[in-house]
């Protein structure tokens, strides 16, 4: 437990949360939580589900009715045919990725992680006795691993390669052609599982095409842990609910796990899932409208400030500055901006403003902020971090 840290994104709220506490008005960018609700259908749902009585124990991973689900969503949305004994369901999509680590990796095996990385990765990775392979993917890559740099990764302890698409935190999404490069250097090492992490899959602009390497490559399919859940697009944090489709021998294994962990997640959180799964998507139209009016709001203004820059992103709900033009300058009280750290720092104590430094994610100098939050919140802090910004001297 020395080895783990707690989640960044959760000790920055603390941070904020604690400041509240003392009478700021602090504006939080780093919780990355839609700020819609759940579709209305989804939530009839789960009333109906408790008006039926459905509140016993179900099966350890997921009910059969769930399971169907996700198999017709992989079959209709990803091109995917999976049966239901190669389902995992757990209570969301942490624990689903948890658990396929400590079901798979032994002391010492590695796992290659593209960074910016999810910051759960590589703790998880080591929790579960795995060492964590980062391979630094930079801005002049579009945030994403290359071919070659995946290839000089790999050696005989790699046991999974992880891939995020599109990322948090940096919304980069990894296109078919992408996919078919890393696919063919996959293919060379038939040792290598390939974790999959889906979650923001219906969140995409600018006519952005999503892909996976399971469908891009199907040879891959017997070793491809293909990861989704209900959190983002159906806007259901609180719920609980993720899910995978692999490998059957793997999929027992990390039920036989979860039997001895949690048991089976939320039956009313299932029922819900259900209907999000099985119901329409025209909802997500909407949002994804005004989550890009946000986006373009914020990247406009990031890029307006001299000494941030910003990339346009594909898909999620976050920006991901580089605040390299920031280093070396001071802060009012004198004191020096040597991090990205210290600059997020600088923002949440004058401008009020919570975002996460690049470095929780494996990347510096940068700093991710959520845009999944009210328009004119954003703006507000948009101003409050571009009147600091003029604050620091060189």
């Amino acid at each position: 437990m020395m080895t783990v840290q707690p989640s960044p994104t959760i000790a920055i709220t603390r941070l904020a949360n604690e400041l509240r506490r003392q009478g700021r008005d602090i504006i939080g960018l780093s919780q990355g939580e839609p700020d819609f609700d759940t579709p209305d259908h989804v939530k009839e749902a789960a009333k109906a589900a408790i008006d039926a009585g459905q509140t016993k124990y179900t099966d350890v991973d997921g009910t059969p009715e769930i399971k169907r689900a996700i198999v017709g969503k992989f079959a209709r949305e990803n091109g995917l045919s999976y049966d239901i004994s190669q389902i995992s369901v757990g209570t969301g999509g942490k624990q689903v990725l948890y658990n396929a680590f400590c079901a798979t990796l032994d002391d010492g095996d590695e796992v290659i992680i593209p960074a910016p990385y999810w910051v759960s990765y590589p703790d998880m990775v080591r929790l579960a006795g795995g060492k964590p392979v980062i391979v630094a993917c930079g801005e002049e890559d579009g945030f994403k691993l290359t071919a070659e740099r995946l290839r000089e990764a790999i050696t005989p302890r790699t046991r999974w390669l992880v891939l995020n698409s599109p990322s948090n935190p940096t919304g980069a999404g990894y296109s078919a052609a992408d996919l078919r490069a890393l696919a063919n250097v996959l293919l060379d090492h038939p040792h290598v599982m390939v974790m999959t992490d889906d979650m923001y899959e219906h969140i995409r602009y600018d006519g952005w095409a999503f892909s996976t390497i399971a469908a891009i490559e199907p040879r891959l399919l017997d070793r491809t842990l293909t990861c989704n859940g209900v959190s983002k697009a159906y806007a259901m944090t609180g719920w609980r609910i993720g899910y995978a489709g692999g490998p059957e021998k793997l999929i027992r294994a990390m039920a036989t796990l979860q039997s001895q962990s949690t048991t089976n997640p939320s039956s009313i959180s299932q029922a819900a899932a259900v209907a999000a799964l099985t119901g329409p998507l025209d909802f997500l139209t909407e949002r994804n409208a005004m989550f890009k009016t946000r986006r373009d709001l914020c990247l406009a203004a990031f890029n307006d400030i001299e000494g941030l820059s910003c990339r346009t992103p594909d898909g999620a709900f976050y920006l991901f500055p580089s605040c390299a033009g920031m280093i070396g300058r001071r802060r009012p009280d004198g004191r020096a901006i040597e991090t990205d750290i210290d600059f997020a720092t600088f923002l949440l104590e004058d401008a009020g403003v919570a975002v996460v430094p690049g470095s929780a994610f494996g990347l510096a100098p940068y700093f991710r902020i959520s845009f999944a939050t009210a328009t004119d919140k954003l703006r507000s802090a948009c101003e409050r971090i571009e009147e600091a910004c003029g604050k620091l001297s060189r």
